[in-house]
């Protein structure tokens, strides 16, 4: 008996859950949103997680934002999609906006060892997600092959080009493997509410209005000298240029603040990094920026301006792909192709985990035995990720103070 389908408020009560505890970055959101949705809420199976992986992965944006986005619109349309994004959204944007309200020496204050248990667990969550995510998508030899053979070369290579290529070697992989294609067709979004346009026509809308808006900005930011244009333009093309995650849009944002001279330098770097500390996407440091910018608008309309436009183009890109990628799979080619793109997700984050969550969260035999807690509780004990999370800050906060007590 399949589950009745949730309704926006439901979907936003989920992201929102996440959103005020998912901390360590895109590949952790990954690993915590499959264990809400795949595991405990059955929203999505792991066919269908890999595959909105996979697809977002090659889209430029905040992977974990789409991934969000594209499970809020697979569930419940247009407004599940908007929930999940808010929900997701909304604590780590406010926390950012407090932050550039006057406690930008905040980070200052967070004990080392606080953040260190974070990273633990952090390590212990995706080591989960890449398990689960293994035994499902790789029952075979092939498969785990293709799996280790791309997170090699994610590693080699690393960067857009290298997650880009895994995908697509893995794709190619699977029309080689033999046997029959992959089970039945990925679900379907729902049909547009005011009048079920074709899958084809939403996609042109979305992705008409996302090309449009990278090609109008610009020029109106030009014919028209006006600061919120101007920010709505530098913020837009940087949330649609950008490959790789949050870390990856650092440069491109002090490319477009700093020389101008809307946010000061070390104002800059503060922001960037309190947000490390927090839950939810790092793109979230925009809201931040609006909010210490020198010039009008500033404050938290500044924050909304800045927060809206660097988001807006997953959005976009998210809505305009999924209802092309959903018609595509129901062909035999993708379908044959889709058990290597699994793997080969797998594969991504595989290397992922070793590389940064393994190097950046286990640097002592102490961060290793609180990874290794954190995973028995996360898999033998079912505890909720939550829970976990502030245990582990609480243990690396503890470790931290009694081992500055005996060295002192």
């Amino acid at each position: 008996m399949s589950r009745p389908a949730p309704s926006p408020g439901q979907v936003f009560l989920a992201f929102l859950a996440l959103g005020l505890t998912s901390f360590g970055g895109p590949v952790a959101h990954i690993g915590y949103f499959r264990e809400a949705f795949v595991a405990r809420r059955g929203w999505l199976d792991e066919r269908g997680y890999a595959e909105l992986v996979a697809l977002c992965q090659m889209l430029p944006g905040p992977t974990s934002s789409q991934v969000g986005v594209g499970i809020g619109l697979t569930k419940a349309g247009f407004w599940g999609a908007l929930a999940a994004w808010v929900g997701f959204t909304a604590p780590s944007a406010a926390l950012m906006i407090g932050v550039g309200y006057g406690v930008v020496a905040w980070q200052d204050a967070i004990p080392p060892g606080l953040l260190a248990g974070l990273k633990a667990v952090v390590v212990a969550v995706v080591a989960l997600a890449v398990w689960g995510m293994a035994r499902t998508l790789c029952p075979d030899p092939p498969r785990v092959t293709i799996a280790a053979v791309g997170a090699a070369v994610a590693l080699g290579i690393g960067g857009p080009a290298g997650q880009v290529g895994v995908i697509l070697g893995g794709a190619l992989a699977g029309l080689l493997l033999p046997g029959k294609p992959a089970g039945a067709p990925p679900a379907t979004p729902p049909a547009d509410p005011r009048g079920g346009r074709p899958a084809g026509a939403r996609a042109a809308l979305w992705l008409g209005l996302f090309v449009a808006l990278l090609i109008l900005l610009p020029l109106a930011a030009s014919a028209w000298p006006s600061q919120t244009l101007a920010l709505v333009d530098g913020f837009y093309r940087s949330g649609a240029l950008v490959f790789g995650g949050g870390h990856v849009i650092l440069p491109l944002l002090e490319a477009e603040v700093l020389p101008p001279g809307w946010v000061a330098r070390d104002a800059f770097l503060a922001g960037y990094g309190a947000a490390q500390a927090l839950p939810g996407p790092l793109f979230t440091f925009a809201a931040y920026l609006g909010t210490v910018m020198e010039i009008p608008p500033t404050g938290w309309r500044g924050a909304l301006i800045c927060l809206a436009a660097i988001f807006a183009p997953s959005f976009l890109l998210v809505a305009g792909a999924l209802p092309l990628w959903t018609a595509l799979g129901r062909r035999e080619a993708t379908r044959r192709a889709t058990p290597g793109i699994n793997a080969a997700v797998v594969g991504l984050l595989l290397a992922a985990l070793y590389d940064p969550v393994w190097t950046e969260g286990v640097r002592s035999p102490g961060d290793f035995v609180l990874a290794l807690a954190a995973f028995v509780l996360l898999a033998a004990w079912k505890a909720p990720p939550w829970l976990v999370v502030l245990l582990g800050a609480a243990a690396g906060w503890s470790f931290d103070t009694a081992l500055r007590a005996y060295s002192g």
